[in-house]
């Protein structure tokens, strides 16, 4: 049985070499009035308890007025554009899932808003993807269920939520290691995971946050993760990398955006007391014990330098293999 270690997760990560920026203090009399942090998702997912954490820590240390706003719809174009096109005035900011970095990729029609229409304020932290199968199934790592793709070209099947990282990371997989893995998208991390549960796919990968009860309950196997290495809370899962899987490292991540031109005081001020109430010993404890998250709190620069390294890999890879987001 696998026993998944949440406590001893990473709080800070040397891998990220960053630390917070210092406090500025903001000019004027910013905040005027209540601050809105747009979730482009309904509630439910990871995305908006985790704007809904930080809103009320933050809320607790500032005593600012801050609301938390769902704006689904366009797989978070919608909500997207309604911080981009928003006043730069420090009042709104988007509170977001990795998907939101490969929108312009996957999208057949140019976005209603350019990337450009948005600014990096930080990377909150991170979590790997993991990959599960029925315990029914004779799998015990992915390298197994490799060698069971290439002998049966198309019979064995895999969960992916459509317009992802994680179908774009296993094309690449299927394609590079010569296998031919069935990629079966779903709409949804809900449906796909019930389907994994049920045995109707033969494995599924979604993040270590939304698989990882799964794992614990014994429902399904776990056997890889998706990181540069091994994670806490499944430190007897090799990643695919260790597997000889010609992969790349991949990971589940949540960041906070402003619109551009929002006042870097603004932003610097922002960055420095979300980092303070992430931080904050309960609100870590609880990124670690619900959503298996690695804290990262960056910079605006390292975060927009994350960005530009993982959206030409990922957008290559979409464009090369002409993946569809539906």
């Amino acid at each position: 049985m696998t026993v998944i270690h949440r406590r001893t997760l990473l709080a800070g990560s040397a891998a990220a070499g960053l630390a917070a920026p210092a406090i500025v203090r903001a000019q004027g009399d910013w905040p005027k009035g209540t601050i809105r942090f747009v979730v482009p998702f309904p509630p439910g997912g990871s995305t908006d308890p985790v704007a809904r954490i930080i809103q009320a820590k933050l809320s607790e240390l500032t005593g600012w007025n801050i609301i938390v706003e769902n704006k689904p719809g366009g797989a978070g174009v919608v909500g997207a554009q309604v911080v981009a096109k928003s006043p730069p005035d420090g009042q709104t900011w988007l509170v977001v899932f990795d998907s939101h970095i490969l929108l312009s990729a996957f999208s057949p029609n140019p976005l209603p808003y350019q990337d450009s229409d948005l600014q990096n304020v930080m990377l909150i932290g991170r979590t790997p993807q993991a990959i599960g199968t029925p315990p029914d199934r004779p799998y015990k790592t992915f390298a197994e269920v490799a060698e069971d793709a290439r002998k049966r070209p198309g019979k064995v099947s895999m969960g992916v939520l459509g317009a992802s990282q994680a179908l774009v990371l296993m094309t690449y997989v299927n394609k590079e290691n010569k296998i031919d893995l069935n990629l079966i998208p779903y709409k949804g991390g809900g449906p796909l995971l019930q389907d994994t549960l049920a045995g109707v796919t033969d494995a599924g990968i979604s993040s270590l946050t939304a698989i990882s009860p799964h794992f614990r309950a014994g429902k399904l196997r776990p056997i890889a993760t998706t990181g540069d290495k091994r994670t806490p809370a499944l430190p007897d899962t090799p990643t695919l990398l260790e597997q000889g899987i010609k992969s790349y490292p991949s990971y589940s991540w949540w960041g906070v955006y402003a619109p551009a031109g929002t006042p870097r005081a603004i932003v610097d001020r922002m960055n420095a007391e979300i980092t303070k109430a992430v931080r904050a010993k309960d609100v870590t404890d609880k990124f670690v014990d619900q959503f298996n998250m690695e804290v990262l709190t960056t910079s605006p620069e390292a975060f927009a330098e994350f960005q530009k390294v993982e959206q030409a890999r990922w957008s290559k890879i979409i464009k090369d293999n002409d993946i569809k987001g539906d």
